[in-house]
């Protein structure tokens, strides 16, 4: 909140990935700093072409059903996380569980904390290279996830308030899929990604005015000192306000207040 602030923003979304466990002390600094924060949490959905991420906005920080649809994704992150590291030690990399929950602290488990663990041994160079060596899809440490369907979560978040958006497509984001994806509960697709070409912002962009989506977008900054593949810095994106307005208006025309 306080880069945030640095950099001039006046609101920001916080979508860490199944957990909204920060939100609640991101909203009371941001209050203190005049930085809005959209309250938000990052799914993985299961996709034709395997796994997709799903944002979900203006979350409630307090509702049993969310949280414990939360619990479970986490549990099942740290059952990836040791089958991760299991296959690592496989091949005669010297890391422990230990080492990720060490790195990870209070986060949900993921593949970018165990990178992390493997720059810090010396293992490899870059995040980069630790997931295009390990832990990638198809890599020798890989592990799939058990994935929801973007059905029930789009369900989900509805019930409690909120909206769904379709993550970083890239050439994924057909007029087909995102047809589809609007029968399955699809609110708003991000447009502006660092992942995305020019072409890619500009088709999606046209995708979206065409099927009624609303538009998001983010820097899917990961707290780096420097852009990190696709994840870039914080405030890179230049996302409209006019985008967060189209967003509440929609929410206040279902019930729920801007």
């Amino acid at each position: 909140m306080r880069r945030a602030a640095e950099l001039g923003l006046g609101a920001i979304a916080l979508t860490d990935h199944d957990t909204i466990a920060g939100v609640a002390e991101a909203q009371a600094e941001g209050a203190r700093l005049g930085v809005r924060v959209v309250s938000g949490c990052e799914f993985s959905t299961s996709a034709p072409w395997g796994e997709m991420h799903l944002l979900g906005y203006f979350l409630p920080i307090d509702n049993t059903a969310l949280e414990a649809f939360l619990v479970r994704c986490r549990e099942d992150r740290i059952r990836r996380g040791r089958q991760m590291v299991e296959g690592l030690q496989a091949w005669g990399v010297d890391v422990s569980f230990e080492d990720l929950a060490e790195e990870a602290s209070n986060a949900a488990i993921g593949r970018p904390h165990l990178a992390r663990v493997l720059v810090k041994r010396g293992k490899v160079a870059s995040i980069d290279d630790a997931f295009h060596q390990w832990l990638g899809r198809g890599r020798p440490a890989y592990v799939e996830k058990n994935l929801p369907s973007l059905r029930e979560v789009a369900e989900l978040v509805h019930s409690v308030g909120g909206i769904v958006s379709a993550a970083h497509l890239k050439e994924r984001g057909t007029r087909a899929t995102l047809t589809a994806f609007i029968t399955d509960g699809l609110d708003a697709v991000e447009t502006r990604h660092p992942s995305h070409s020019g072409e890619a912002r500009a088709r999606i962009t046209a995708l979206a005015a065409s099927l009624g989506l609303l538009r998001t977008g983010g820097s899917d900054w990961h707290g780096e000192e420097t852009g990190v593949g696709s994840h870039a810095m914080l405030g890179s994106q230049e996302v409209p306000w006019e985008w967060l307005e189209s967003i509440e208006q929609v929410l206040r025309e279902r019930g729920r207040g801007g």
